[in-house]
C-alpha cells in the first residue's frame, strides 16, 4: 500500500501538471459576456488535483496516514473484482455516451452503481439517477453553454434549448 500511494501521488501529480500546462493554452479565466474560458475548468480542476497530490506526498513522507505505514498488499482478490466491475461499468457508460448521450448513460450507470453495487434503496437510487442529469444539463448546457454529447436523443433537447437559450 505504501509504495502504491507514493507511485499514484507522483503519477497523478505529474498528470495534473501536464493538464494545467495544456489547458493554459486556452483562456483559463472568465471571459466577459461568454463565461469561463475553454481551459478554465481543466486548469483549475488540475490545480486542485495537484494540491491534493502534494498533500498526499507530505503525509506519505511524514507517515501520518494509515496507508503510508501499511504493509498490506495493494489489491486483494475482492478489491480487484470490485475494481474490474467499476472500471467495466464506467467503460460501458462512456461508450454509451456517443450512442444514447450523456443524459441517458449517466442515469443508467448511477442505477447500476448505486443499486446493484452499493445496495441502496430504489427511492434513493431513483432520485439521484434522475436529479444528476437534470443538474448536469442546467449546469453545462444552460449556465456554461457547454454542450455535451446527446447521441440519438438530441432532438429531445430542442424544446429545452428554445425555452432556456
Amino acid at each position: 500500500m505504501r509504495k502504491a500511494e507514493l507511485v499514484m501521488a507522483v503519477v497523478m501529480g505529474l498528470f495534473s501538471a501536464y493538464l494545467m500546462w495544456k489547458s493554459a493554452e486556452l483562456p483559463i479565466g472568465w471571459i466577459p459576456e461568454e463565461g469561463p474560458g475553454g481551459g478554465a475548468f481543466p486548469f483549475w480542476l488540475s490545480a486542485g488535483m495537484l494540491v491534493c497530490c502534494v498533500w498526499i506526498l507530505v503525509r506519505w513522507f511524514r507517515r501520518s496516514s494509515t496507508v503510508s505505514v501499511s504493509t498490506d498488499p495493494y489489491m486483494d482478490h475482492q478489491t480487484l473484482r470490485m475494481f474490474l466491475l467499476v472500471a467495466g461499468s464506467l467503460t460501458v457508460m462512456i461508450g454509451l455516451m456517443h450512442i444514447v448521450g450523456v443524459y441517458v448513460s449517466i442515469p443508467l450507470f448511477m442505477v447500476f452503481y448505486m443499486r446493484y453495487m452499493g445496495g441502496h434503496q430504489w427511492l434513493t437510487t431513483g432520485v439521484i439517477a434522475v436529479a444528476t442529469p437534470i443538474v448536469a444539463f442546467f449546469f453545462f448546457e444552460i449556465a456554461l453553454k457547454i454542450t455535451l454529447p446527446k447521441g440519438f436523443t438530441e432532438p429531445l433537447f430542442y424544446p429545452l434549448y428554445d425555452i432556456f437559450l
